[in-house]
């Protein structure tokens, strides 16, 4: 969470004090404190060698530090923590009496360390003074990787953006919300600082919130991003992403499989912007290399596995075939989750969620996000704040606290969906079930090298008409007919009619939608009961 920069927000010869909670001995930390409480010494050297250090620290501030500086610390939500950093500078320079530098007069060379800050006049404020060598606001800071003493993903999901340095200044352990639509000046020339673009802060809701940005940095870790962006659900993230990065006139690829809404935008909203779009297998490679070879393709947008039938497609392979013709490439990696599958590290330039579903994990919030390199994430994120679509602070607590389980919550959810995708394709009642971990599914060997785990759904067929399918639906006890997937509790629909009963059968059987197909979304209970149920409503619409 800390900020690659931060030795520049000081000056080589400003100290300041912080505590360390933990005993990291016998963790590989790049600096351990020698005793609980220590002064520590940052020179401009230290960026040569990397400030990871700072990140497993927890700096004291004074008890009068007004927490209205960590609220506004960043506009564009990339990174808080330079808010920290520059606030222990502050309280250091003002207890040993060293003289505040005004902020009109600070202009300083990349090279030179940032200036001691100024005091407002009524000692509650702090302004950056100068660039400082930092890049403009709208162009983020780049963030520090997380410390290397939090090896997994289940640590990071529980302490990345929190435990490793936030900027809501607080000693709870949980993140506060903050609930406002907007962020003061103290006078109107730190406001011109703003504007001017030396000094960093929040401005208005709609460019973000320091609770989201906990939210953020926590997927940035999981997902091993530069950056990333929270909005208000999935499918403002998906629309936001095309909208930004395909130009008008521009030509996308996209696969047969896919979420209905997802595939209404491509084929009714985006013609009208002049983008047009070809639509192939996930599994053609030669599609997708005849695509690119008669368009200037923009964007390959996919998701991997597929909604609903759970189809993969080789992310490492199809990112170098894009990338050799100037094409971007994002996975929609909903139905993997960040825990089973890491896009960006197989070569993808972007990843999207639907964090309404696993990464939320309880039914209860709906949030989409976008992670990816700063430089296309800024991009978005500038359309964003022109479109709206921001994330309720409420929502993005929701997803901070979902996402502390979401490794223990996908663990069993694998295994669930794993155990009953074997039983189902050997009962006689079922006719064919799609799962990647199956040795049955078309892309089971590729799933098995890109993904550690095949994710919570299973979709199957029933062995009978569209009837009979209902009445097996109607006999479960455990799941709930509903939409969406990936919470605590399990969920089964019938896509037919869940998702597609506007059109006639044969409509439906163009996009593979067959009457009989269920989609079944395995929840955290135990695996014994499931299987009881499933197994019990099988023999009920068999009898009846």
């Amino acid at each position: 969470m800390a900020v690659s920069t931060c030795p520049k927000a000081f000056s080589s010869s400003s100290s300041f004090e912080c505590r360390s909670d933990p005993d990291f001995t016998g963790f590989p930390c790049h600096e351990k404190p020698a005793s609980a409480r220590f002064r520590m010494r940052v020179d401009p050297s230290a960026s040569a060698r990397g400030s990871h250090g700072l990140s497993s620290l927890i700096l004291r501030f004074p008890p009068n530090f007004v927490r209205q500086l960590s609220t506004k610390a960043r506009r564009n939500c990339s990174n808080i923590g330079v808010a920290q950093i520059v606030a222990a500078s502050w309280s250091n320079n003002s207890s040993s009496g060293v003289p505040a530098v005004p902020a009109a007069s600070a202009a300083t060379t990349a090279a030179v360390p940032v200036a001691p800050v100024e005091e407002g006049a009524s000692g509650d404020d702090v302004v950056v003074p100068g660039n400082g060598g930092l890049p403009p606001v709208d162009e983020g800071f780049p963030a520090l990787k997380e410390s290397s003493f939090l090896s997994s993903d289940g640590s990071l999901t529980i302490h990345a953006g929190e435990r490793l340095g936030r900027g809501i200044v607080t000693d709870a352990i949980t993140t506060p919300v903050v609930n406002t639509s907007a962020y003061f000046f103290k006078k109107t020339a730190d406001l011109i600082d703003f504007k001017e673009k030396r000094a960093v802060s929040f401005e208005y809701g709609r460019y973000g919130n320091p609770t989201t940005v906990v939210a953020e940095e926590k997927i940035s870790a999981l997902e091993g991003a530069e950056s990333t962006m929270i909005v208000a659900s999935g499918m403002c993230a998906s629309t936001l992403l095309f909208m930004a990065l395909v130009p008008a006139g521009g030509h996308i690829v996209t696969t047969t499989d896919c979420y209905r809404k997802t595939r209404i935008f491509i084929e009714t909203i985006l013609p009208k912007m002049g983008i047009s779009a070809t639509v192939i297998d996930p599994a053609d490679v030669g599609a997708l290399e005849a695509a690119l070879d008669k368009n200037k393709v923009s964007l390959f947008f996919t998701e991997s596995p597929t909604n609903p039938f759970l189809r993969c497609v080789d992310i490492e392979l199809v990112s170098k075939l894009c990338h050799s013709k100037g094409a971007l490439v994002c996975i929609d990696g909903t139905f993997a989750t960040p825990i089973n599958q890491k896009a960006l590290a197989l070569g993808a330039d972007l990843v999207v969620h639907s964090a309404t579903k696993y990464i939320g994990g309880h039914n209860d919030v709906l949030a989409g996000c976008i992670s990816g390199p700063l430089k296309l994430i800024s991009e978005i994120r500038n359309l964003h704040h022109i479109m709206g679509g921001a994330l309720n602070p409420n929502a993005a607590y929701l997803i901070i606290r979902g996402m502390k389980t979401l490794h223990l919550r996908v663990q069993q959810q694998n295994s669930t969906a794993s155990r009953m995708a074997e039983i189902l394709e050997a009962h006689p009642k079922v006719a064919h079930v799609y799962y990647p971990g199956l040795k049955s599914h078309p892309e089971h060997e590729l799933a098995k090298r890109q993904m550690t785990g095949f994710g919570g759904v299973v979709s199957f067929d029933i062995d009978g008409d569209l009837h009979t399918t209902i009445k097996f639906v109607d006999a479960l006890k455990i799941p709930y007919i509903a939409p969406s997937f990936g919470g605590c509790e399990s969920i089964v629909d019938q896509p037919a009619i869940m998702s597609y009963w506007d059109l006639s059968e044969s409509e439906r059987l163009k996009y593979g939608i067959k009457d009989n197909l269920v989609r079944f979304s395995f929840g955290v209970e135990d695996f014994e009961d499931v299987k009881k149920d499933i197994l019990q409503a099988l023999d009920f619409y068999a009898l009846s």
